[in-house]
């Protein structure tokens, strides 16, 4: 198989000058459109970071709550299961 290609048999898209220039053009779009509105790009990142790390506080939190029925529902079933297993010896013992 050509390393150009993926597994699929299809081959990556080639990038032209063409490509090039009208990213460049759109990010220009892009950038005036954000500017007329007075947004700035750090603002984005700032926001974009701030609601990631809410995010993960609120799935540490999350993972926290569900931890601790984890631990209680655990100690219960390893009780039993051992002692389910223990009859089990003891009934097959000759």
């Amino acid at each position: 198989m050509p390393s150009d290609q993926n597994n699929s048999g299809r081959s990556l898209p080639k990038i032209s000058g063409r490509s090039i220039v009208r990213f460049l053009v759109a990010s220009l779009w892009v950038g005036i459109v954000l500017a007329a509105l007075d947004i700035d790009p750090r603002n984005i990142l700032v926001s974009a970071q701030a609601a990631f790390e809410k995010l993960a506080d609120m799935g540490l939190s999350s993972f926290n709550w569900a931890f601790t029925y984890i631990l209680i529902g655990a100690i219960v079933v390893v009780l039993v299961w051992l002692l389910m297993y223990l009859w089990r010896v003891v009934r097959n013992k000759p």
